[in-house]
C-alpha cells in the first residue's frame, strides 16, 4: 500500500539499427515537485530482477524486440504525508548520453530504478 510503479519501454526509432542495452537507465523526476534522482537497485517491492539474479542482463533491441525498466517509489513520506505528483520523468537510456523527457504520472518522495530487462 502506498507503493507506486511505472514501466519505461525502450524500442528502436524508425530505421534504427539493432543495439544492446545493459544496466540501469538514468531517471530523474520532472515536473511536479522537487528534483529526485532515482536510485539504481536490482529489485524492489514492485519489480526488478528475480531474487536469484544478481547481474543486469544485456538486452538486444531490434525492430521486433523491446526492453523495459521499472521505476518505483512510495506515495507517502515517513511522516505519513502525501508525496508530490510528477507528470514527467527525464530518462537517459543505459550507455547513451541522450536524455528524453517522458510523460509519466507517479506520486513519489523518492524513486528507484531497476535494470533494463527484455519485454515480457
Amino acid at each position: 500500500m502506498g507503493h507506486r510503479a511505472l514501466t519505461l519501454t525502450f524500442s528502436l526509432a524508425g530505421g534504427g539499427e539493432v543495439c544492446t542495452l545493459t544496466g540501469y537507465p538514468g531517471v530523474d523526476s520532472g515536473t511536479g515537485g522537487p528534483a529526485i534522482h532515482a536510485e539504481p537497485t536490482l529489485r524492489g517491492y514492485l519489480g526488478g530482477l528475480p531474487a536469484d539474479v544478481g547481474v543486469p542482463p544485456t538486452v538486444t533491441l531490434s525492430v521486433s524486440t523491446q526492453a523495459q525498466a521499472i521505476v518505483e517509489g512510495m506515495a507517502i513520506d515517513g511522516s505519513g504525508n502525501p508525496c508530490p505528483g510528477y507528470t514527467d520523468l527525464r530518462v537517459n537510456p543505459p550507455d547513451t548520453t541522450v536524455v528524453f523527457t517522458v510523460p509519466a504520472t507517479i506520486d513519489a518522495c523518492q524513486l528507484q530504478v531497476h535494470p533494463v530487462t527484455g519485454s515480457q
